[in-house]
This record gives structure tokens, sequence and C-alpha cells, in this order.
């Protein structure tokens, strides 16, 4: 009787420690690295790595020239110093630029630069009487090698 006293102890440590030590999946961070950088053409120096980057236009300009580049990262030399990893240009792939309420603004594919462009005007952006601090939100979004991205960018006005 004392050795199954002694040996119930031992078999709940061992079965709280299981419950514990078990890989729980994260549902609300289910991601995929983005299999493209998204480089937004005006935004100021940094944009690449920050959260939403910002492109100012006057706010008497007739046209916006919205405009990225794609890059893929060849990490094939990370190790070497004197190499690094190298930003490829991503030619022929298909974006679609959209306000953040969905509405479609159009639909581009990239040259061989990688380099994408759209002209629209302050009304197509959904604002009708531009002034200094207007802003938009914009969507990028694409799929490449199998795998969607979505950048977020604004526009402002000044």
């Amino acid at each position: 009787m004392k050795n199954i006293q002694s040996l119930f102890p031992c078999l709940l440590l061992a079965l709280s420690l299981g419950f514990v030590s078990c890989k729980e999946e994260d549902p609300f961070l289910n991601r995929d690295v983005a299999p493209v950088l998204v480089d937004i053409v005006g935004a100021p120096f940094g944009a690449p790595i920050a959260s939403e980057p910002t492109v100012t236009y006057a706010a008497t300009a007739e046209k916006l020239t919205l405009s990225a580049r794609l890059l893929e990262l060849d990490k094939t030399n990370i190790l070497d110093h004197t190499k690094g990893i190298d930003s490829i240009p991503v030619p022929n792939l298909s974006i679609k630029i959209t306000l953040r309420t969905g509405a479609v603004l159009g639909e581009v594919t990239s040259d061989a630069q990688g380099v994408v462009k759209l002209e629209k005007t302050w009304a197509d952006l959904g604002i009708t009487a531009p002034k200094a601090g207007s802003i938009t939100k914009i969507s990028w979004s694409g799929s490449h090698k199998g795998i969607a991205f979505t950048r977020f960018s604004q526009v402002q006005a000044n």
C-alpha cells in the first residue's frame, strides 16, 4: 500500500510535465515569411522595415504615381561578409493595389527591374478635396512561389 501511495505523486508529476511541455499552435499568428520585399518608392529612408511607409504628394497634384520595387532576397551568401544578402528584382509579378476599404485601384505587373507603377488622382484615392494632412491607406497584394503577401502603405497630402 505504501508503494502505491509513493507512486501516485510521481505519476501525477510526470503527467503534469507532459501537459506543460506540449507545443501549442498559436491561432492568431499563423504566418508565412513574405517571399517578396515590397519597397515603396518615395517613402523616407528606412521605410522597407517600417510598419507603414508614407509617401507624400502635393495636395494640388493632378496625378499621383504609386510605385514600388519588388525584390526577392537571395540568402545564398548570408555567411560570407564580403557578399552578404543580395536583392534580386522580381519581374512579371502581378500586384493588386487596393484601398483598405476594399476598393480596387488597379492591377499592375512588374517590369524587368521589378518596378510597378500606377497613376491615380486624389479623387481615385477617395479624397475629393485634398488638404495638408489628408491620408489614405493602400494595400499592395500578390502571390509569389505559392505564398500570398500584402504590404501596407499610406499616401499623404502636404
